[in-house]
């Protein structure tokens, strides 16, 4: 009686918790997911009872064959790129500065706070810092010319040029080629486990797709009918910059932690062995980051897709060069008021979101239950 009585206190103290999320949560997202799929700014948007019809998942069909709608895939390519360079550059920043306070250096505490410090900053303040040290005519530019070297011309955050580029056209070919180099690292690690058999056949699946990918002009359609060429352009190279400068701390703080969380005997019993710093930390202490690792690739890519401010605040969002989806949106919806088609934009986002955050949470799940055990 006793055991069931605490699990009825238990949920009636978490039931409007859970009618609060389940409504302002769960339900706008219903909401918005509904809207994606009607033609909401169409006629008279703003009035009192708006013209909504349905029209399932044309807006999300015309975001990515559209001929209008080039600029969502831009911002999509650059949405990518931002998360590639964020997460790699912060792992890559993180990772040195941890390796170097692990050798406990005169000012550790001096130097941690300092590290850590972008972390405090909004993303406002530090656009706008950086804004200011990305301006064609000072800031990084005009740093030359203090060792007697001309000023540098480079549009940090207006620049033209793209690099990278690929044709949207053939983006189910690239999708296949993208999965078929997951599959094969997947049976890579199938293998390494000892199944030859499983890895065997997930490898053949691989190369297959890859051979589809790659050689499969006709059995592979095309989304456009004309080529829309897509890449990394070179504007964007000043915002990623000032993320990672920001997002360094928090990974070295990460790595920093871990490092210090092995085992003293392990340490000892490698420098007894002969092993030198280098190989200390390539052969032992790295490896042992993996779970860190991981956590903090699937939180700055969950960041990346949420720099709105900081692109905002360092270009402004007419800036279609360095655009995001997250601009697109509010450019979409509160000034052309064109609801449904925001909407849809804030689906897809809320999809890539779901995709790093979800394996997150069931990994965190999966260790707190293996921890139980």
């Amino acid at each position: 009686m006793g055991f069931k009585r605490d699990q009825l206190i238990a949920v009636l103290m978490l039931l409007p918790s859970i009618l609060l999320i389940a409504l302002f949560v769960y339900g706008f997202i219903g909401n918005t997911v509904y809207v994606s799929m009607t033609d909401w700014g169409k006629d008279a948007a703003l009035a009192l009872d708006p013209v909504k019809n349905f029209v399932g998942l044309k807006n999300y069909a015309d975001l990515f064959t559209g001929f209008l709608d080039g600029r969502f895939r831009q911002d999509l390519v650059n949405a990518v790129f931002y998360s590639f360079f964020l997460v790699a550059g912060s792992l890559a920043f993180g990772l040195f500065l941890a390796v170097l306070l692990d050798r406990n250096p005169k000012g550790e505490r001096f130097f941690q706070t300092v590290f850590l410090y972008p972390l405090s900053l909004s993303f406002i303040v530090s656009g706008t810092i950086w804004r200011w040290l990305l301006a064609p005519d000072g800031g990084l530019n005009v740093l030359p010319v203090f060792i007697g070297l001309p000023k540098l011309e480079f549009q940090w955050l207006s620049s033209l040029e793209t690099t990278l580029t690929f044709n949207w056209q053939y983006l189910p070919r690239l999708l296949v080629i993208m999965i078929s180099l997951v599959v094969l690292v997947i049976s890579l690690f199938i293998l390494g486990k000892g199944s030859r058999k499983t890895g065997a056949g997930v490898g053949i699946l691989g190369f297959l797709l890859l051979a589809i990918g790659i050689f499969g002009k006709d059995l592979l359609p095309t989304i456009l009918f004309m080529e829309e060429i897509h890449g990394l352009n070179m504007a964007t190279i000043g915002i990623i910059i000032a993320a990672v400068w920001q997002y360094s701390g928090y990974t070295m703080a990460l790595f920093l932690a871990g490092l210090r969380g092995i085992p003293r005997d392990l340490v000892k019993a490698a420098r007894l062995d002969g092993a030198s710093e280098w190989q200390y930390y390539r052969r032992i202490a790295i490896p042992m980051l993996k779970p860190i690792t991981l956590s903090a690739v699937i939180i700055l890519s969950h960041i990346s897709l949420k720099i709105f401010d900081l692109i905002f605040a360092m270009t402004g969002p007419d800036n279609v060069e360095a655009g995001h989806p997250s601009l697109l949106m509010y450019l979409t919806t509160f000034r052309a008021n064109q609801f449904a088609k925001g909407a849809s934009i804030a689906v897809v986002l809320f999809i890539l979101a779901a995709i790093f955050i979800v394996p997150y949470i069931v990994s965190s799940y999966q260790g707190r239950k293996a921890a139980e055990l």
